[in-house]
C-alpha cells in the first residue's frame, strides 16, 4: 500500500498510459484502495466494470476476489480459478496484458511476499514487453522482487523513488515489433487466459500441457 501511494504521487496528470494494479485483499474485505490512490494521485483511480473500455491516464484496481484481465481494448473482471491461492492474481493480469499488447506492456513488480508476479513478468518479457523490478534492497518486503529477479533478467531494477520518472520516460518511447513465438507457446498462453476468464482447465486439456510435479 505504502509503495503504491508513493508511486502514484509521482505520475503526472497527463500520464499517457493506463495503469493496472493488483493487490491481494481478503475476498470478503471491502477495498478502499481506489479512493486512497485517487486522493494521492493526479490520475483517477477506480475498480473497473467488466467490459469497460481501457483509456489512458486512468488507474484500474482489481476488485476483491476478482481477476483483472485485458482483452482487446477492454478490461475484464472475472472470477476464474485462484492462482498461488489468490484471486486477484498479478500473474493472470501480466499474462493477459502480454498476450494482448505484447511489446507495448510495461510490467512492474514491487515489494511483497512470496513469488507472485514472477511467472507473469516472464510472460511479459517473452512477448516483447519491458520488465521493471523494485530493487530488493529498497523494498519493505523483498521476497517478490527477489523471486522475480531469480527467473527474469529485468530491463530495469530501480528504487521506488526513481520508478515514476522511469515510467514517464518509457511510455513516450516507441514500442519495438512484436516477437515471433512458436504457435504452440502462444496457444498455451491463450489457454491459460481462457482458464483465468472462465475456469474449465481440465476440460481444456491443461493437464496434458506440462509435467506433473512429484
Amino acid at each position: 500500500m505504502t509503495a503504491l501511494l508513493a508511486l502514484v504521487k509521482t505520475l503526472p496528470a497527463d500520464f499517457p498510459a493506463p495503469v493496472f494494479i493488483v493487490q491481494h485483499v481478503g475476498a470478503d474485505s471491502p477495498s478502499i484502495l481506489p479512493q486512497l490512490l485517487g486522493s494521492a494521485s493526479a490520475l483517477e483511480a477506480r475498480h473497473p466494470q467488466n467490459g469497460e473500455i481501457v483509456r489512458p491516464g486512468a488507474i484500474y484496481v482489481a476488485p476483491p476476489d476478482h481477476h483483472l484481465l485485458l482483452e482487446g481494448n477492454q478490461v475484464l473482471v472475472t472470477r476464474g480459478p485462484k492462482e498461488n491461492r489468490f484471486r486477484p492474481s498479478i500473474d493472470a493480469l501480466f499474462r493477459s496484458a502480454a498476450y494482448t499488447y505484447g511489446p507495448r506492456v510495461i510490467g512492474v513488480v514491487l515489494t511483497g511476499y512470496l513469488d507472485d508476479g514472477t511467472s507473469g513478468l516472464w510472460s511479459v518479457q517473452r512477448m516483447g514487453g519491458l520488465t521493471i523490478v523494485q530493487d530488493p534492497h529498497d523494498a519493505e518486503q523483498p521476497a517478490m522482487p527477489t523471486n522475480a529477479l531469480e527467473f527474469v533478467t529485468a530491463d530495469h531494477v530501480v528504487p521506488l523513488a526513481e520508478l515514476g520518472g522511469l515510467l514517464v520516460r518509457l511510455t513516450t518511447q516507441r514500442a519495438p515489433a512484436r516477437p515471433r513465438l512458436p504457435a504452440a507457446q502462444l496457444n498455451l498462453l491463450k489457454i491459460e487466459l481462457t482458464i483465468a476468464k472462465q475456469g474449465g482447465g481440465f476440460e481444456l486439456g491443461i493437464i496434458d500441457k506440462g509435467l506433473l510435479t512429484p
